[in-house]
């Protein structure tokens, strides 16, 4: 695999930088492994408390922890860097509503992605992190704590969908190439297990996927595309829509390794826009079918809920 034409802010270097965020992302794996199992967390984090326990919960207790875990650790390791950091859990106080922060660098971070499966036990939860330069995502990070993979996408110059670099690494460091199925029919299809509706089970009619598995997660179910064990994933906003936290991240690994994720009518994400809502039928696919795909959701989708914004 060829080295990708890769930008970052003045003064940060590659290495270094994938180093720190190696470090951050086992360090938030060993939290909430142990929020998760009811342990003691590391690092001096408090230790989860039950979940009727005045509405502080092992869920928040990770969420804060992992976020402060990852803010902590990105300031103290390059203090000078010339960017900014925004989590899920800063956004309230962050963001004003239809103003994009005033950030030429973004960091956008989710520190659990997947919060119903983490307190189900599935396992099938994630932690994101994305760099974000003119709304747009050039490094993406995104980590699986119980299988303990952690996927590196980085963005090549230029627009959207130009690839990059990606792979997944175990703790040892052993790094395996991202490996995209390249099925032209018979595509798989992973779903939400938590997220579907009637308007998602009749657009899934017209498009007839092969077969289809449920993950948790966004970065969870992108990390199946890489793997090759599934090729197309679909967002369908109703009530609400999954925010620039849940999407950034898992979007840079897959375009890095030669993917695609758009809005059905094949307009690109946008971060940092004023609205962090990623509303609308996006879709996340091996890249092959994608154009052909969005052209049929599109027109399944203006049957199926006239008016709908795609």
């Amino acid at each position: 695999m060829m080295p990708s034409s890769f930008a970052l802010p003045d003064g940060i270097g590659r290495e270094p930088l994938l180093a720190e965020l190696r470090r951050l992302a086992w360090g938030a794996a060993d939290i909430l492994r142990a929020y998760a199992r009811g342990e003691q967390p590391p690092y001096g984090f408090p230790p989860a408390m039950s979940v009727d326990h005045g509405g502080e919960g092992p869920v928040s207790a990770a969420d804060l922890a992992v976020n402060r875990w990852l803010l902590d650790g990105l300031a103290a390791a390059f203090p000078a860097a010339g960017w900014t950091l925004l989590s899920e859990e800063t956004a309230a106080e962050m963001l004003v509503p239809g103003q994009p922060l005033d950030a030429e660098w973004l960091w956008i971070l989710d520190p659990l992605d997947g919060t119903k499966d983490f307190l189900q036990g599935t396992g099938e939860y994630a932690v994101h992190l994305a760099l974000v330069r003119g709304q747009r995502p050039v490094l993406g990070v995104v980590l699986l704590p119980e299988p303990e993979e952690l996927w590196f996408g980085l963005v090549g110059a230029g627009d959207a969908g130009t690839g990059g670099e990606a792979w997944r690494e175990n703790r040892a460091g052993e790094r395996t190439p991202a490996t995209l199925s390249g099925r032209g029919e018979e595509l798989v299809l992973v779903a939400s297990r938590n997220h579907r509706d009637d308007r998602l089970e009749q657009l899934l009619a017209q498009l007839r996927p092969a077969r289809s598995t449920a993950i948790g997660s966004v970065g969870g179910k992108v990390a199946t595309i890489l793997r090759g064990e599934a090729d197309l994933y679909i967002s369908l906003s109703g009530r609400s829509a999954p925010k620039d936290w849940d999407m950034a991240a898992p979007e840079a690994v897959l375009v890095a390794a030669g993917g695609a994720f758009s809005h059905a009518d094949g307009r690109p994400l946008t971060y940092n826009s004023g609205d962090v809502r990623q509303a609308g039928c996006l879709i996340a696919s091996h890249g092959p079918a994608h154009a052909d795909l969005c052209r049929r959701a599109a027109a399944a989708m203006a049957l199926i809920d006239p008016g709908f914004a795609v």
